[in-house]
C-alpha cells in the first residue's frame, strides 16, 4: 500500500487590534508507485501513483483579502490572506487530483483540533466538502474548501500574535476507492458516561464539520432522545465545554410573539428603534455588551434589553420547571448574531450563517435554536446556506429535510433565536427573526416579523452539565438516555 501526505500550515500575524495577516501553506507529498521486479527474468510495475493540487481560488472573503496564492512544483500551495476584523473569513476552493493509474481513498485527516484549540484561540481553520473515507479514483479530481475565520465573538487585544496550522490528508491505494470505515468501537464519543459511535452517513452522531471539538447528531431519526424534567428532549449537540445542547422534542402549548409590540422601552437603544423601523419592536433575543450590528457593518447600535420571549423562557417557564431539572441545567452564552438572507447575491454558506450568528453572545439558562443548528441537522446535502435553503422553500423545495429538528406538526413554525437582515437594505431590517417550520410536505426556514400579532410556536433549548451522567437508555424515543 502506497501513502501520500498533504500538508497544511498556517501562520496568523496580528499588526495592532484590527487586522490579522494569515500565512497558509498547503503541501504534498506523494509515493511514487515504480520499481522492477525479477522471477526468472523481469517484470516492470507501470502503475504510477500521483496526487497532486491542481487549483486553489477564492470562493467567499468576507472581510478578508488575499495577498499571495500561489502553487509550486504541483505539491505546494501558498496563501497569504488579510483577516480585518472579527467575523472575517477566507474561504478557497482547492482542487486535488489523481493523475495516477491507481485508485485512492483519504484514510485519514490530522491535525484540525490540535491547531484550532492552540493559541490564539480566536483564530480558526476547517476543511469542508472532504472528509475520511472519501474516494478519489484514477482521473478524478474532488474539490473542497479551506477556509479561514476569525471568531466573531473575540476581539484581540494584544499585538504581535502568531499562530501555525498544520493539517494533514493521508491518502492510501484503495480497492476501487473503497471508502474506510471504521470498525465499530474504535470511534465513539463519550456521551453522559455512555459511549455512542460515531457515524459518517445516516441518522446519528456526527463530528461537527464547522466547528472543531463539537458533536452533533443529525438526520430523521437518530438516538437523541433524553428525558428531562419528565419530558422527552433531542440532545443538539455535545459542546466543545462538555455541555449537553438539548430542545425539547414537542412545542410549547403556548403560542406567542418574539417581542411584544412596546414590550421594551427604546430610550436606550439605537439597534431597533422606532425611528429606524417604524413599528416599535425588535427582532434581536435578548441584550448584549456593546454593539449589534449587520455582518456587513450598514446598521449597528445597542440593545439594552431582552425581548419578551426570553424573559418568559428565563422567567415563568423557567420557574415552572422541576428543581432537579433546574439543578441540571448550566447557564451559558447562546449565539444571537444576525444571519443574513443574500437575496440579491446568493453569496452564502453555513460558515457565513455562523459568523452572523457568533456576532453576540447573550447568557442565560434558556434560549432558541441557531440557524446553524437546523441546517447542520440535515443528511441532505443541498441544505448547504439559510439563503439556499429559504430560496428552496420559496420554490416548492424542501431542501432542508432528513432532519429531525422538522419533526413536528404540518403547517407549524416555530421561532430561532437570530434576527434576519436581508441583502436588501429596503426590506424591514431590524425586526425580523428567522423561524423554522414544516408547510406539509415541506420543511425548511422562513422568517417573520418579531411582533404586529406575528405569533409562533416555541421551542425551548438548554445546556446539561458537562458533569450530568445517562445511567441507563439508548437515546431512542423509546428508550432515552435517562439522567442519574
Amino acid at each position: 500500500m502506497r501513502k501520500g501526505k498533504y500538508k497544511l500550515k498556517s501562520e496568523h500575524f496580528l499588526i495592532g487590534t484590527i487586522v490579522v495577516s494569515v500565512f497558509l501553506m498547503l503541501g504534498i507529498g506523494y509515493a511514487l508507485l515504480s520499481q522492477t521486479l525479477q522471477i526468472n527474468g523481469t517484470a516492470n510495475i507501470t502503475s504510477k501513483w500521483k496526487i497532486l493540487f491542481t487549483s486553489a481560488e477564492e470562493k467567499e472573503m468576507n472581510n478578508a483579502t488575499t495577498q499571495l496564492k500561489e502553487i509550486t512544483d504541483d505539491t505546494t500551495l501558498t496563501l497569504n490572506v488579510v483577516l480585518t476584523q472579527p467575523g472575517a473569513t477566507a474561504t478557497y476552493d482547492v482542487v486535488v487530483a489523481n493523475q495516477g493509474d491507481l485508485d485512492a481513498v483519504l484514510s485519514k485527516i490530522e491535525g484540525v483540533e490540535e491547531t484550532n484549540s492552540s493559541d490564539p484561540l480566536p483564530i480558526k481553520v476547517h476543511l469542508e466538502n472532504i472528509k475520511e473515507g472519501d474516494s478519489l479514483l484514477k482521473s478524478e479530481e474532488k474539490t473542497f474548501q479551506v477556509i479561514v475565520e476569525w471568531d466573531a465573538s473575540v476581539d484581540f487585544n494584544e499585538t504581535n500574535m502568531s499562530k501555525e496550522i498544520e493539517i494533514t490528508l493521508t491518502y492510501e491505494q484503495s480497492d476501487g476507492g473503497v471508502p474506510v470505515i471504521p470498525t465499530p468501537g474504535d470511534d465513539t464519543i463519550n456521551m453522559g458516561g455512555q459511549d455512542v459511535e460515531l457515524v459518517s452517513s445516516g441518522d446519528g452522531l456526527y463530528v461537527d464539520q464547522y466547528e472543531n471539538g463539537r458533536y452533533i447528531y443529525r438526520g430523521q431519526s437518530p438516538n437523541n432522545y433524553v428525558e428531562f424534567n419528565d419530558e422527552l428532549w433531542r440532545i443538539i449537540a455535545k459542546e466543545t465545554d462538555g455541555t449537553y445542547k438539548i430542545v425539547r422534542d414537542e412545542i410549547l402549548p403556548e403560542t406567542m410573539e418574539f417581542d411584544e409590540h412596546g414590550y421594551r422601552s427604546y430610550e436606550n437603544n439605537t439597534y431597533c428603534t422606532q425611528l429606524q423601523s417604524g413599528y416599535g419592536f425588535c427582532g434581536v433575543y435578548g441584550k448584549v455588551s456593546g454593539t449589534y450590528a449587520r455582518p456587513d457593518g450598514r446598521l449597528s447600535g445597542t440593545v439594552t434589553e431582552d425581548s419578551s420571549i426570553a424573559d418568559y423562557l428565563n422567567g415563568e417557564y423557567y420557574n415552572g420547571l422541576t428543581e432537579i431539572a433546574k439543578a441540571q441545567i448550566q447557564q451559558h452564552n447562546f449565539y444571537i448574531g444576525p444571519v443574513e438572507y443574500y437575496n440579491e447575491t446568493g453569496n452564502d454558506s453555513i460558515s457565513k450563517n455562523i459568523a452572523g450568528e457568533k456576532m453576540n453572545t447573550w447568557t442565560g439558562n434558556i434560549g432558541l435554536v441557531n440557524v446553524s443548528d437546523v441546517l447542520k441537522a440535515s443528511t441532505n446535502s443541498s441544505c448547504t446556506s439559510a439563503t439556499d435553503q429559504n430560496n428552496q422553500l420559496n420554490s416548492g423545495i424542501s431542501a432542508c429535510d432528513s432532519n429531525y429538528l422538522f419533526d413536528i406538526p404540518d403547517q407549524t413554525t416555530y421561532w430561532i433565536i437570530n434576527s434576519t437582515v436581508w441583502e436588501r437594505f429596503g426590506h424591514p431590517h431590524s425586526t425580523t427573526v428567522w423561524l423554522a417550520g414544516k408547510y406539509g410536505d415541506m420543511a425548511g426556514l422562513g422568517d417573520n416579523l418579531a411582533s404586529e400579532g406575528d405569533i409562533n410556536s416555541v421551542r425551548p433549548v438548554l445546556f446539561l452539565k458537562s458533569s450530568i451522567q445517562f445511567t441507563s437508555g439508548n437515546g431512542s424515543k423509546t428508550d432515552p438516555f435517562i439522567i442519574g
